[in-house]
């Protein structure tokens, strides 16, 4: 299992609810095993994807690694060798294809096809997570959003119904998705994602600030934001 290591203070009646190194699929490349990929690499191509997109919009056809590597805030050694896991792009002195890097780092990515979401947790996160149009930019679809508060099941999130708890696992087996983000109080969290694994969800987005134990076959990535302001205070009394 995989972990990166916010709560919401909205009504919530989960205590009913019962118990229950990324791996990056194979690229058509000179590579051709499965290999475990650090998350920080696998962030930083993320980060090349978007400025490759900023550079196709203004025409631009080629790039270097040295470009990338000073628009990504790092060095072009770097850059090079976060490539390399996944093949051979480019050409000495001539850089990299705009077009047929981005293309590549969206198969890598896993970003070729529609991604099924599910939100569970519809408080205040849930609710700005739905609202968020870029996650269908990006090929993630959310499918449904789940809560076990009466007074929040039945509503909507933008446009989406907001789902009873007690039906998850049957929602689950029919329309098969993929990922499912937890909104929810840290208390909760662990048997929340014993239920999601338990249902075959095998990645999950995770907002509870609480240490999730997952099975090995199951990526959890939890976001923290007190970390990570507590990164931004770090950079601010450390100035030089």
């Amino acid at each position: 299992m995989h972990v990166w290591c916010m709560r919401l203070g909205d009504h919530c009646g989960w205590c009913h609810l019962s118990k229950s190194a990324s791996i990056v699929k194979e690229f058509t490349s000179p590579v051709t095993t499965l290999k475990r990929i650090a998350d920080s690499t696998v962030r930083r191509l993320s980060i090349y994807l978007r400025f490759l997109e900023e550079f196709g919009g203004r025409g631009l056809l080629t790039v270097s690694s040295d470009e990338l590597a000073r628009r990504g805030g790092t060095t072009s050694a770097q850059v090079r060798k976060d490539l390399s896991f996944f093949g051979s792009f480019g050409k000495r002195g001539l850089g990299y294809s705009v077009p047929e890097l981005a293309g590549a780092l969206r198969d890598i990515l896993g970003l070729g096809r529609e991604w099924k979401v599910v939100i569970i947790g519809a408080g205040k996160i849930g609710a700005a997570l739905a609202q968020y149009r870029g996650f269908r930019q990006r090929g993630f679809v959310i499918v449904a959003a789940y809560d076990s508060n009466p007074e929040k099941i039945g509503r909507t999130l933008e446009g989406i119904e907001i789902r009873d708890m007690s039906q998850f696992e049957a929602d689950v087996a029919i329309e098969k998705p993929e990922i499912a983000v937890l909104s929810i109080p840290t208390e909760h969290a662990q048997s929340v994602l014993d239920r999601v694994e338990k249902a075959g969800i095998k990645a999950v987005l995770n907002f509870a600030p609480v240490q999730l134990h997952a099975a090995a076959d199951t990526t959890v990535k939890t976001v923290n934001m007190a970390m990570e302001l507590e990164g931004l205070t770090f950079a601010l009394t450390n100035k030089d």
